[in-house]
């Protein structure tokens, strides 16, 4: 079972009532902004990342997610983050949703990003700033 004790940075979201779906939980299409919100959130704050200005940008080429069990509105979660391979241009995160105060999380899962050059999309070496945030979280 995926632990809290296995992450490295924690992000709090607020879920909203439009997260439900007609079943009454979460829909699994929305854990995978949690992610990209938790990911890009660390990446600006901590990293130096301009979305909207910045030469490089990070595009997604894989995901995946694991469910164990449902959250709902109004449930307080925490997704959970690190980093399990640093390459050159590219970065594999794993990341947890927890309700807030349990320790087994609700889902994991992972993807990777590839950063490109915002002018050509052709992938580039991670910037300093970028490898130096991401390696804190490496395992």
């Amino acid at each position: 079972m995926t632990q809290r004790t296995d992450y490295r940075h924690f992000q709090p979201i607020t879920t909203r009532w439009h997260d439900n779906d007609v079943y009454g939980h979460v829909n699994n299409v929305t854990y995978y902004s949690f992610f990209d919100s938790t990911v890009n959130t660390y990446l600006i704050e901590r990293g130096g990342l301009d979305i909207h200005d910045g030469a490089v940008v990070g595009f997604v080429v894989s995901s995946s997610c694991d469910y164990f069990a449902s959250i709902a509105y109004p449930d307080l979660i925490e997704v959970g983050l690190r980093v399990a391979k640093l390459g050159n241009s590219s970065v594999q995160y794993e990341l947890a949703v927890f309700k807030v105060g349990e320790d087994d999380a609700c889902a994991a899962g992972r993807f990777v990003h590839v950063f490109v050059d915002r002018a050509s999309n052709l992938p580039v070496t991670l910037p300093d700033a970028l490898r130096a945030a991401l390696q804190e979280l490496a395992v």
